[in-house]
């Protein structure tokens, strides 16, 4: 049987979990004004905390799950990768191919969540932090029945929250490895500038929001210019000057090494999550 496209003009989205990962969506889409918020739903079974975020931005709150399902043609998954399994199979029952699913639990294979749910119509989405921001850095995998369509419209959903990207399935570990783990290895270098702007004599809250500041600045001259980053760091870097000392400090400490050791290490750990 042919598949019935999303109606564009008129879709509901609704979230199965109602964490931060789902509210930073749900607030990203409403900002927009991608969605309306009465078009949106999530469940919210006991938390009544969650029940007043998703409340206070105007966002249906079911008490029920099944109710998220019947109410909406895009359906989110957004709980921990350990519970998607019992979500899905919980809900299998109410699931149709009139409906786009969608996961954004780590490590958790499209063949699986088409099994669990006896729907192959699914997109994997892998956002990270950021998204809480606005800023994130998603990507995302089409199932075995998701048309371009669907993928167009999951992808103007995410990316009201940040960039999104396609990339085939089988790179999502070390999408994991760089963009899901990533902002943790970046909080750890501004906590390190701040620290030797400490170090030198600064003030910490001073360092803090100098070393913030840069990195922000310096990430946003990559994406806007579309220089490579070695050449943005040689426009900086003077003959003799301050900081190509303090880049022959990073490199004796192998700082590229790494990063780059960092990124492998947890696509592997993904890699291994995923097949346990």
């Amino acid at each position: 049987m042919e598949i019935l496209p999303i109606p564009v003009e008129s879709f509901k989205v609704g979230f199965i979990g109602a964490g931060k990962m789902a509210e930073s969506i749900a607030r990203g889409v409403v900002a927009s004004g991608m969605l309306p918020p009465h078009r949106i739903s999530t469940a919210v079974h006991s938390n009544l905390k969650r029940r007043d975020v998703f409340e206070s931005f105007g966002v249906n709150v079911f008490s029920s799950s099944e109710e998220v399902v019947k109410e909406s043609d895009i359906v989110i998954f957004s709980v921990k990768p350990q519970v998607v399994k019992k979500a899905v199979t919980e809900l299998k029952s109410k699931l149709s191919k009139d409906k786009v699913l969608v996961s954004v639990a780590a490590g958790i294979k499209l063949k699986d969540l088409q099994e669990w749910s006896g729907q192959d119509r699914f997109i994997r989405v892998m956002p990270n932090t950021p998204a809480a921001v606005g800023e994130a850095a998603s990507v995302m995998s089409l199932g075995t029945a998701a048309t371009e369509e669907d993928g167009a419209v999951v992808a103007k959903l995410f990316g009201s929250v940040g960039k999104i990207l396609r990339a085939d399935e089988k790179m999502f570990d070390a999408v994991t490895g760089l963009s899901g783990s990533g902002p943790a290895y970046i909080f750890l270098a501004i906590e390190a500038l701040a620290d030797g702007g400490v170090a030198a004599g600064l003030p910490r809250e001073l360092a803090l929001s100098l070393a913030s500041q840069t990195v922000l600045g310096a990430a946003t001259m990559v994406s806007k210019t579309g220089k490579h980053p070695g050449v943005l760091k040689d426009d900086v870097t003077s003959p003799g000057g301050t900081t190509i000392a303090g880049v022959h400090e990073l490199e004796k400490g192998s700082f590229r090494a790494t990063l780059m050791n960092a990124v492998v290490a947890a696509a592997n750990r993904s890699r291994e999550l995923s097949q346990s």
